[in-house]
């Protein structure tokens, strides 16, 4: 049995874990990220797109931002489509922020060449990982690879491996707290090479459903309609996809071969505590949002800001402080994001008959927000991200 140590062991290569690792190194502690699939894998996992001005600045923090200055898009704003009229919330003017365009697949090969190239350890293809001790003061991790099992000494676990890993669920289920809501749709989605509709994003509410027009690049596309959840996708050729954006976006677009299609559920997900222990949950771990606010990645980041800096603190002076405080700062933070994220998808999407009261307060509260600069101001500032 082979047996290495470390300070921080980080379970999943996502841009949580990846993150995470990064801001280790800089920081001076040591790190170990384990990942049960391979680097191919994760490189090519299709994720959202849109991040928040805090986000970009820990990825110029941790130097991992230069393909990101030349190829990000910056956007001032987004545009709310209903009753065939497109109505623009223009965030730098009224915050003064914005936010910008680059693929999470992107942030992720940029955080594991980084890792890569400072030569700390990023172990891909590590099957059954196991966390032992994390209620004690040594814990300890196991898992397979090549055929023979391995052991990983530290003092800390970082659970960034996802709503399924092995973290949250090896906390003790008395000792948690969940709370989840599931939409009754989902998101069908279409990447393409085709310039995009717009410039910035365009989120429509229409009789038919929710569509949103967004982009990977000034080539590349991406589309959403709000579906059923069991969508059969053979149902759904790309002509039939193209035509239903039209409608319900009311733009005209180029249209051309899909180079991905698939339907997601929504979903609103949070377990309290983000700790127990040695172990900190961190990103789709501890919580999950529908993607109507784009806020699954930044508030991955978020999660990293507190724990990073948790960390330095704790290995620079031996304060034990912000560890100790980890769960509660993470989960204030956490919960104003589920409530926005909750908040645009009940506003947007279709839940009702068009004639009943639910759908008219639906189209009163658009109204209110385009015509008040107050709400949009409040769109604006959740969107861009609220402060650390």
């Amino acid at each position: 049995m082979a047996e290495i140590r470390t300070q921080v062991a980080i379970i999943g290569a996502g841009p949580a874990g990846l993150l995470l690792g990064q801001m280790l190194h800089v920081a001076g502690v040591d790190s170990v990220i384990l990942e049960r699939q391979d680097r191919t894998y994760v490189e090519n996992r299709i994720r959202a797109g849109v991040l928040e001005q805090g986000t970009v600045d820990m990825l110029h923090e941790v130097g991992v931002d230069a393909r990101l200055k030349r190829e990000g898009l910056v956007h001032d704003g987004v545009e709310i489509a209903f009753l065939g009229k497109r109505h623009r919330v223009d965030f730098r003017d009224l915050v003064g922020k914005t936010v910008t365009v680059y693929g999470q697949t992107e942030v992720t090969r940029d955080l594991i060449e980084a890792r890569l190239a400072v030569g700390r350890p990023l172990v891909f293809e590590a099957a059954d990982v196991a966390i032992h001790g994390a209620d004690g003061d040594a814990p300890w991790l196991t898992y397979r690879k090549d055929d023979a099992l391995h052991t990983l000494r530290c003092d800390y676990v970082a659970g960034c491996d996802g709503y399924h890993g092995v973290s949250r669920q090896t906390i003790p289920r008395h000792l948690l707290r969940t709370y989840d809501r599931t939409y009754p749709f989902g998101w069908l989605g279409i990447l393409a090479d085709v310039p995009p509709a717009s410039h910035e994003l365009i989120y429509a509410a229409h009789e038919r459903g929710f569509a949103l027009a967004s982009m990977r690049s000034p080539r590349r596309s991406r589309y959403y309609i709000q579906s059923r959840i069991d969508e059969r996708l053979e149902e759904w050729p790309d002509e039939r996809i193209w035509e239903e954006l039209k409608l319900r976006l009311g733009v005209s677009m180029t249209t051309g071969p899909s180079i991905e299609k698939s339907v997601a559920p929504l979903r609103s997900f949070v377990s309290e505590p983000m700790r127990w222990g040695r172990l900190f949950l961190a990103g789709d771990a501890a919580h999950i949002v529908p993607p109507t606010g784009a806020k699954g990645l930044n508030l991955a980041a978020s999660d990293v800001y507190y724990l990073s800096r948790a960390f330095r603190s704790r290995y620079r002076s031996g304060d034990d402080y912000l560890l100790d405080a980890y769960s509660s700062m993470a989960l204030a933070r956490v919960w104003k994001a589920e409530r926005f994220s909750w908040w645009l998808t009940s506003m947007l999407h279709k839940f009702h008959d068009p004639d009943s009261f639910e759908a008219r307060m639906q189209l009163a509260e658009l109204e209110y927000l385009i015509g008040s600069r107050a709400a949009r101001t409040a769109l604006a500032e959740n969107y861009v991200g609220l402060p650390y």
